[in-house]
Parts: C-alpha cells; sequence; structure tokens
C-alpha cells in the first residue's frame, strides 16, 4: 500500500477543507440521520460506485479487477488496432463480430499498465504478469454500482464522536472520493453537503438526503457482462420509438419479406408488429447468457414473423440500428438488422441471392490473386473451393484443408464477398484471401473481385473460376496459352477501362483466334478483323490489334497475362506515366 499517497492526498483534502465554509460547531438533532462511517451500508455502495471501473474493458483484458491504460496496442482476427480511448474498444467489437462463428482471438502488445479497482498503477511486461494478475483477482469490492456517476465537487463535514465538527472535505473526482471512502477511520462521522447530483443509468439526479442518495444508487442495474454499456440501455433503446427490419438473412436475403412490417417493443416484454392487414401481437425478453447479451423475440406461427421467434445475440445496439445474430443447429447463422426507417429495397437479395446460388453450387478454383501487383495465384492451385449455404467454406488439397467462414452483403457500395479463414503461422497465404472483397462480376463459371486498400494502399484482384489454374509452371507456358486460345471461340466476360465497367460494348460478340494469328468478332451484323500473337515463355503477354475498328479499337494493347484456364484468361494492362489499369477478361463460350 501506498501510504505516502495516502497521507499526501488526506493533506490535500484538508488543506482544501479548511477553506470551504465556516465550521459548524455541533450536529443538530437531524444531522445524526445524514451521517455515515466506515463501516455503514452507505459507505460500502459509494466505494462500489466511486471505484475505478474495471467492467467497462473486459473484452480486452478479461477481468473486472483491473482496466488497461491508454494507449494499448492489440491485435484482434491478426489485425493491428491502437486502442486510444474506452469508445475504441468497439473496433475490436467489430472485428470478432464481422466473421461470426469464428474463433475470435485477441493478443496485448506488452508493456502496458493497469490500473485496480483502488486505482493502483502497475506496469505489466508479459503475458505470462498479465495472467497472473487476472488469475489473482479477488474483486475485494463489488461492481454493483460500477455504472454509477457522480458530479464533482462534493463537500463534506466531518465530526467526531462527541458530535463536534472538525473539519470540511472537498472531493474532486473518483480517485479522492474513492481514497477517502476507502481510509475512513472508525469514530469519523461524515455529513454530505447536499444537494449532490448522481448520473445513473443515463439519468441526472439531485438528492437531497442520505436516503435519496441510496435510494438513487440502488436503483442502478450495472450488470453489463463486460461489454461496456448497460443492460438498461439496451431496454431503453428496444422501447424507445419504433422499428423497421432492414436486413434479414436465412441462408438467403429475405429481407423483402418484412418490408411492410413496423415494430414495437414495450417495457413490460410485449411487442406488435404492423401492417396493412393487421396488428401481430409478440414478445420479447432481454437477458445475459454467460455473459453475452441476447433478446428472444417470439411472434408465434405468423409468417414471415415465425422466423424471428429466435434467442438472438446482440451485436450492436444504439439509437439508430440494433443488429442481431442467431446460430441454428445445423451450424448456419441468421442475421436480423432493425433501423429507425424503413427497408427501400435498395441492397437486399436482388443482388445477393442470385449470388449466394451461384457460389454455392459446385466447386471452384482460385485462377487469380494478385496481391498489390504480385501474381501469387500459384498458392493456391492445389486447393478447391466449396462455399456452403452455413456460410462455411473449405478449401482443400490432397495434402491438407482449410476451414473458414463466407458471407454476402449488399450494401450502398454494392455486393461484397466476405472471406475469413483459419491461418496457420506466419506468411499464411490464405491471409491474403482475408479481407471484404467488391464483386465486379459473376457468372456461373466465374467470380472476380477487387479490394482497393484505404490510405494510398494497392488494388489487390481475386478471381474464382470452375477450373483449375494452369499457369503454374510443368506446361508450355505460351504454347499453352495459344493452344488454349485456339481451341475458342471466346467471348468478353469483363472489360473495365480504368475502373469503368465498358462490357456491355461487347455484348453477343463471339471471338475466334486462328493459327495464322488472325482474330475475327462477330455478332451476326458486324464483322471485325484483327491479329493477335502470344509472347514470352513465362510471363506471357497477349498482343492484340483491331486497327481503328469500334469498340474493338480499345482492345489494341500489349495485354499482361495475370492467369489463365481452359475457360477463362485474365488479362491487365497498365498504362505508363501514371495512368489507369484496364481489365480485360475473356471466357469460352
Amino acid at each position: 500500500m501506498n501510504y505516502l499517497r495516502i497521507i499526501a492526498v488526506f493533506a490535500a483534502m484538508l488543506f482544501l477543507g479548511s477553506c470551504q465554509k465556516e465550521e459548524r460547531e455541533f450536529i443538530d438533532d437531524t444531522t445524526n440521520e445524514e451521517t455515515f462511517t466506515a463501516g455503514s451500508d452507505l459507505t460500502r455502495i459509494l466505494l462500489s460506485a466511486s471505484q475505478n471501473d474495471g467492467t467497462l474493458d473486459n473484452l480486452i483484458d478479461g477481468s473486472s479487477c483491473i482496466a488497461i491504460t491508454y494507449p494499448t496496442q492489440v491485435v484482434a482476427n491478426g489485425q493491428s488496432i491502437t486502442l486510444n480511448s474506452i469508445d475504441d474498444i468497439s473496433l475490436v467489437e467489430a472485428i470478432f463480430d464481422q466473421f461470426p462463428g469464428d474463433s475470435d482471438q485477441l493478443e496485448i502488445i506488452f508493456p502496458i499498465t493497469v490500473v485496480t479497482e483502488a486505482f493502483d498503477e502497475i506496469l505489466v511486461e508479459s503475458q505470462t504478469a498479465f495472467d497472473s494478475i487476472v488469475a489473482a483477482c479477488e474483486n475485494n469490492i463489488v461492481d454493483t454500482y460500477t455504472c454509477v456517476d457522480f458530479v464533482y465537487p462534493i463537500s463534506c463535514f466531518i465530526y467526531n464522536a462527541s458530535n463536534e465538527q472538525t473539519n470540511t472535505v472537498t472531493l474532486n473526482n473518483d480517485y479522492e472520493w474513492f481514497e477517502y471512502l476507502n481510509y475512513l477511520q472508525s469514530g469519523i462521522y461524515v455529513a454530505i453537503d447536499y444537494p449532490m447530483t448522481v448520473i445513473v443509468n443515463g439519468e441526472t439526479i439531485v438528492v437531497n438526503t442520505n436516503q435519496e442518495l441510496n435510494t438513487a444508487i440502488s436503483s442502478a442495474n450495472c450488470s453489463n457482462g463486460g461489454g461496456g454499456g448497460n443492460p438498461s440501455d439496451f431496454e431503453n433503446i428496444i422501447t424507445t420509438g419504433v422499428w423497421y427490419v432492414t436486413y434479414f438473412f436465412d441462408d438467403f436475403d429475405e429481407t423483402s419479406d418484412f418490408a411492410s412490417y413496423e415494430f414495437s417493443f414495450a417495457s413490460d416484454g410485449t411487442a406488435n408488429a404492423s401492417n396493412t392487414t393487421g396488428n401481430t401481437p409478440g414478445t420479447w425478453d432481454y437477458y445475459l447468457d454467460s455473459g453475452v447479451e441476447k433478446v428472444d423475440l417470439f411472434f408465434g406461427v405468423v409468417s414471415p414473423l415465425d422466423e424471428l421467434d429466435e434467442d438472438w445475440d446482440i451485436l450492436e445496439a444504439t439509437e439508430a440500428i440494433i443488429r442481431l445474430r442467431h446460430e441454428s443447429s445445423d451450424g448456419s447463422l441468421d442475421y436480423v438488422t432493425y433501423e429507425r426507417d424503413p427497408y427501400t429495397g435498395g441492397g437486399g437479395g436482388g443482388g445477393v441471392n442470385p449470388f449466394i446460388t451461384e457460389i454455392t453450387a459446385g466447386s471452384w478454383f482460385v485462377n487469380l490473386l494478385e496481391d498489390d501487383g504480385t501474381d501469387e495465384t500459384c498458392d493456391y492451385v492445389s486447393y478447391e473451393f466449396t462455399f456452403n449455404v452455413n456460410g462455411t467454406v473449405a478449401a482443400v488439397s490432397d495434402t491438407n484443408t482449410k476451414n473458414g467462414f463466407w458471407s454476402a452483403l449488399d450494401d450502398s457500395s454494392g455486393l461484397d464477398l466476405v472471406l475469413s479463414f483459419e491461418l496457420s503461422g506466419n506468411d499464411d497465404p490464405f491471409e491474403d484471401l482475408n479481407d471484404d472483397w467488391d464483386v465486379t462480376n459473376y457468372t456461373s463459371s466465374i467470380i472476380q473481385l477487387i479490394d482497393v486498400s484505404g490510405g494510398g494502399g494497392g488494388t489487390d484482384y481475386l478471381n474464382f473460376g470452375r477450373d483449375p489454374y494452369t499457369g503454374c509452371g510443368g506446361g508450355g507456358g505460351g504454347s499453352d496459352l495459344t493452344d488454349i486460345l485456339l481451341n475458342g471461340p471466346w467471348f468478353v466476360g469483363t472489360y473495365l477501362d480504368d475502373g469503368v465497367d465498358e462490357t456491355y460494348d461487347y455484348y453477343g460478340y463471339n471471338i475466334t483466334f486462328s493459327s495464322d494469328n488472325t482474330v475475327v468478332a462477330e455478332n451476326g451484323v458486324n464483322t471485325i478483323n484483327g491479329t493477335w500473337s502470344v509472347i514470352g515463355s513465362t510471363d506471357l503477354d497477349l498482343v492484340l490489334d483491331f486497327g481503328t475498328q469500334i469498340p474493338f479499337d480499345e482492345f489494341n494493347d500489349d495485354w499482361d497475362v495475370l492467369s489463365y484456364t481452359t475457360t477463362t484468361i485474365n488479362l491487365q494492362d497498365v498504362s505508363g506515366g501514371g495512368g489507369g489499369t484496364d481489365t480485360l477478361i475473356l471466357e469460352k463460350l
């Protein structure tokens, strides 16, 4: 125990207290009820409320006995994050929620400083030392009222056993208030100089007596499961105003089924879903299950509302949005999102469901992985990928199996494919697949993805095809590609001119490559002639020349061959002098 610190605090209190107001010589008859001592119930309640709250960051440190200080660096599921305040813990929560069903892992970068419930600071140099501190936690001061806040300064009159006022003290923060109460000596009587202001579950309350103070604090509901929020927060949020389902996912996007419904939730646990055909009563119940915040919804057997009848994990709850998740018995994950404005049809099943149908039908192979200009396709050439409707994905080779999770989203930026594979050791190539990919194009035979890194980072490309990639050595290089081109005809699956999709300009054209190095594009009306050649043996280029014939004059270039299979050829041209990047993908008819 740091007695010098305690003496310094008391000395400061005595100095400040002597300046507060003139002493009152005696306690009047009513004041005896307004004092408390070291062993009183009110003292224990005030200690619980003024302690250093170690519950808000339990997602990081796993202990209510300590709180981390800031900044602290952590690695959440492989992503490095610097926590600069308690608010940044939401960044970790978002990463953990991004890939549901995976095994969330958090690593703290040491050394860090933690603060105990009694405001003692401890420098922790290693994970072993940290584990020892957590294991030794006794939580001597109960956390029942940690969510209560005081409005400072707080002034108190000090009396002795003879009812004589001996001093006044002024406390300016939780630390001073806790220190004074924690080391309050027997025989000392404390009377708060009312009125006093406390904040309980977000409500500001002015109290004028010890009884009012006791009642206000005792009404607090501070159970939070270590997440940094009060259950009453969720209860207040869900029972305020009306809500609309803006996303519902059960193997497929079924949001449109709920588009006409308005939801309301009452504080007595009843609920109501209404649309133009009438009202459907229901119930809701909020609770904690092993520290996880959950809500049970029940609307009976009326379709589609019966699909909401589950015990949902609460992923996010604010005044504007509530996001829920449920794990079904088959391991699949369902999602529901409530927001304040009705669903308008932007995004949703129109784009997601056809994509889910394609990606879950049969097997896929990586035909291209270009990481910021580096072709890494061959890292995955031996793997066959299977995407399951329940959100799991498996990549299987002759010697290894990589399991992971996937999800398809349709947001304001378009269709996204989110991948999360398990990683083993450093430099695992599947780490490059773990991302939120923009879907630029998909058919029954190809899925084309792009990811543009923020902060001036590079651009990555990922393509899945139905056939294994054949350009990883052991073949004839340019002769292999030549043979594949001759085995047409082909069509333009994708053409991006510096990111602008111009594929439609080539709709209906069949492209035939001949052994005399001529190429013909025909659509039944127009016939466009050109020449072609494959140059190189390892780093291949496809040279096309259609002269001035529109629109194929756009293809007149020396195209880098990124990857190719018997059914798909991926080409790219990067203009010099800081120009843009063009993408051309040919698919076999």
